[in-house]
């Protein structure tokens, strides 16, 4: 392994490992800082899979202090504490909802733990997902940057869900843009959908709010909810002429006070908007989101056949990121790349059923830069 403090290899941006902490039982927790040739760096929290922080370097080329545009707590207590709002964290064993967290497979009923309060859903996985799991870790070379590969087993039975599930998730930084590609297998048929839920802000974390943010999504259908935040029967809606179309740039606050009764059920965006193409092999662009004030864009790609866009909707102050600031609603958003909700209860939906010999694989690209689109 490597030390806590050099990087033990000739590549020039190795990745560096530090200690975060520990567990309440003295295991040791660590977070790996990975830098690439243009000065962004990432941090990655071996708990949860966590993406921690992304620094952005000076905008404008120049010597300026770099930026952090991801939301988090400043230290591991913040992340044992408080499980919503899964600051970065990596999710599964199924990302989002499962409505009374129960689905049937091969003609076998599975119940995972509800954790959707107060509504009857399991929420990311059961009230003990992979975001409350220490993972490890072990560093990769990546060409021009640097990169983190984390393993979790997930035994049979664990929350409900079959089959003794092996997922690794791998973290790349090169040339502003962050990689990270989800793979797992199953000894028994399961449903697995994983995603990152890390909340963005591209003023800067600790800054007032997103609702100043241009979004631009490649969907031109999303899935309304009921009172549970489950997605209604029936295929995806039209966004045209509703709050819910980014078909073109549009300003997250622009619209997010309409009345409207899908806002009403939220509080704001907590939708998931069927993405254009489907699911694909290789990651093509999905979403681009802009800050005009700073000129920072992320141009998002994936794979996955949906995103969920959440606008931070719950957040009230009381939680402190690592600038001292706390985080009132509207913070930061979370566009998280995904499966559909309740997949595993609706066969209209593209499957999310992973069975022995397949390997789940998924991939999600964020790349930052300045400018246009």
């Amino acid at each position: 392994m490597l030390s806590s403090a050099q990087p033990q290899s000739s590549q020039p941006h190795a990745p560096v490992r530090e200690s975060f902490g520990a567990l309440a039982d003295g295991t040791p927790v660590h977070r790996w800082i990975l830098t690439d040739a243009r000065g962004t760096s990432a941090a990655v929290l071996e708990y949860g899979a966590v993406l921690h922080t992304v620094h952005l370097p000076d905008p404008d080329g120049g010597t300026g202090e770099a930026v952090n545009v991801v939301l988090g707590h400043p230290d591991l207590d913040g992340y044992l504490a408080e499980r919503p709002p899964f600051f970065g964290a990596t999710i599964g064993r199924f990302g989002n909802r499962i409505a009374d967290g129960r689905f049937t497979l091969d003609g076998r009923t599975h119940q995972v733990p509800l954790s959707d309060t107060p509504r009857a859903n399991a929420l990311h996985g059961g009230d003990q997902g992979f975001d409350a799991r220490l993972w490890s870790a072990e560093p990769v070379e990546v060409v021009g940057g640097s990169g983190v590969e984390l393993s979790l087993v997930s035994p049979d039975g664990d929350q409900g869900f079959p089959g003794t599930l092996r997922a690794t998730v791998r973290y790349s930084l090169a040339e502003g843009r962050l990689r990270i590609d989800y793979r797992a297998t199953t000894s028994a048929p399961t449903v697995v959908n994983l995603t990152n839920h890390s909340y963005l802000n591209l003023a800067g974390e600790g800054c007032d709010s997103v609702l100043d943010h241009e979004l631009t999504l490649a969907a031109a259908g999303y899935l309304p909810v009921d009172q549970e935040l489950r997605p209604l029967a029936g295929p995806p809606a039209p966004v045209a002429g509703t709050p819910f179309d980014f078909t073109a740039p549009r300003l997250l606050g622009e619209r997010i006070h309409d009345e409207d009764g899908q806002l009403a059920i939220a509080g704001g965006y907590d939708h998931c908007w069927a993405l254009e193409g489907g699911r694909t092999d290789a990651p093509r662009v999905v979403a681009v989101l802009r800050h005009p004030g700073s000129g920072r864009v992320l141009t998002l790609s994936t794979t996955e056949p949906g995103i969920q866009v959440y606008s931070g909707n719950g957040l009230d102050g009381s939680l402190t990121g690592p600038s001292g600031r706390g985080y009132g609603r509207y913070s930061g958003v979370a566009l998280e790349t995904q499966h559909f909700p309740d997949s595993p209860n609706r066969g209209d939906y593209p499957s999310t059923v992973l069975r022995p010999g397949e390997e789940y694989r998924s991939c999600t690209v964020y790349d930052f830069g300045v400018g246009g689109y």
